[in-house]
């Protein structure tokens, strides 16, 4: 099969296309023909040699999600019958022609998606409802903050929030990105390179926060939450090292939380995709949609990376395979 492999640690043009075995399924699993793959920054971190696969998974080849045709089911295969369409959220080889997925972490793709939507629903999908709704157990009549709304998270955290009955509120970079986010659902956006967010949104009543940008940002969202408000955090691209107010923390009564998806095990994984089967995947196509904005064929995966660094888009970005 053909595969997109990181050479070695560095920029986008370390990406190479490869000719690499199919993979083997256990008993439990299914194998995928992949028609499409979702890009997430993750993939970005991996490629600089900053996130590396969790052991047993392979290492060298990008891709946390995909969407496609089940091939093979082995032996104790129950769920799924070759010719399958699903998507499906992995530890790692999403760019490849075909990978191997254990059947209870398999998702049917909805009526009226595409292969190419499909795959950029798990990561984002499975991120969001973890951390807003079981973590951060936002209930209708709150209001979530999301920093980046007009990224893969943000799109998606707006969207499920609003379903649920929350009122959203988010951060964004241009006054492209604000129109977007408020054609999704936001209540209020602010373009934080013309205001100062926290000044913006004082008088909020502000119960959980979502962010992956740390840095100076995790004061603010101190000052933001409300009493019993809880901030949760996926990632820091300002800064992971914050000082923290613990007097401040404790009148206020905040959860502070945050967590990583990739290296977690089957265990917690597939309750979660219960979970997402169970309340996510009945919205799809009424008040929840993919936000795909462009696909890239497989041996342009280099340029579809330099598009996710540079951040000029909106929604998600996917590698979509040649059959």
């Amino acid at each position: 099969m053909k595969a997109i492999v990181i050479t070695k640690a560095g920029g986008p043009e370390v990406l190479e296309l490869q000719e690499r075995a199919i993979p083997t399924i256990a008993k439990n699993e299914v194998l995928i023909q992949v028609n499409a793959a979702g890009i997430n920054r993750p993939d970005i971190f991996q490629r600089k040699g900053n996130y590396p696969a969790p052991v047993g998974v392979v290492e060298d080849i990008p891709g946390l999600e995909v969407a496609g045709v089940v091939v093979e089911v082995g032996t104790a295969v129950t769920l799924w019958k070759v010719g399958d369409n699903v998507c499906c959220l992995v530890a790692g080889g999403g760019y490849a022609e075909y990978v191997a997925a254990h059947q209870e972490m398999c998702l049917q793709i909805p009526e009226g998606v595409s292969f190419e939507e499909a795959a950029v629903l798990p990561e984002t999908v499975y991120t969001v409802w973890d951390n807003v709704f079981r973590r951060g157990a936002l209930r209708e009549g709150e209001t979530l903050l999301v920093h980046g709304g007009a990224g893969g998270i943000g799109s998606t955290a707006i969207q499920l929030a609003k379903a649920f009955g929350a009122r959203v509120l988010t951060t964004v970079s241009t006054a492209e990105k604000e129109r977007y986010c408020r054609q999704l659902g936001a209540d209020k956006v602010v373009n934080y390179r013309d205001s100062d967010f926290q000044e913006v949104l004082r008088t909020e009543n502000v119960h959980v926060i979502l962010d992956s940008i740390g840095g100076d940002y995790f004061q603010k969202n101190l000052d933001l939450l409300a009493a019993d408000g809880r901030l949760i955090y996926i990632n820091a691209m300002k800064g992971h090292k914050v000082e923290l107010h613990i007097l401040k923390l404790m009148q206020k009564r905040i959860l502070l939380t945050g967590s990583t998806l990739r290296a977690r095990d089957l265990s917690f994984k597939i309750p979660l995709t219960r979970d997402v089967h169970q309340y996510v995947w009945p919205l799809i196509g009424k008040s929840f949609q993919p936000q795909l904005s462009k696909v890239f064929p497989m041996s342009d995966a280099s340029t579809a990376h330099e598009w996710m660094e540079n951040g000029a888009f909106l929604g998600k970005l996917a590698l979509k395979f040649k059959k």
